[in-house]
């Protein structure tokens, strides 16, 4: 087995279900190179897919992968990666910059009522 690299199999579950997948990756790979790759084959036709790795969370066995771990370092003695393996993909809902929120919390106070009631 010499010469041979380790590869997983792996699907990846969308937030509606679907899947991405399964494709062979090299027990190399970072963690990251597989949010790029959920990132390049995110169906054209779903709204608010990812932008950027960030965007991103990938959970195998109830645990978060860091970015920056490779496959091999993300083994644990429950899911072993033995066949094939399914990872869930949680999209982050995209941030409003601080500017607009305070011009939304500015416009909500411009429209009290003056009503006076006598």
């Amino acid at each position: 087995m010499s010469g041979m690299q380790e590869q997983f199999e792996i699907k990846f579950r969308l937030p509606d279900g679907t899947d991405i997948g399964p494709k062979q990756y090299p027990a190399a790979s970072t963690v990251a190179t597989l949010k790029e790759t959920i990132i390049a084959q995110w169906p054209k036709d779903k709204e608010k897919g990812p932008r950027t790795v960030n965007d991103i969370k990938l959970i195998n066995a109830g645990k978060i992968l860091e970015n920056n771990r490779t496959l091999s370092e993300c083994k644990s003695p429950i899911c072993d990666f033995s066949g094939m393996t399914t990872m869930h993909v949680v999209v982050r809902a995209p941030t409003q910059d601080k500017q607009s929120d305070k011009r939304a919390a500015k416009k909500t106070k411009d429209f009290r009522c003056g009503c006076a009631i006598m």
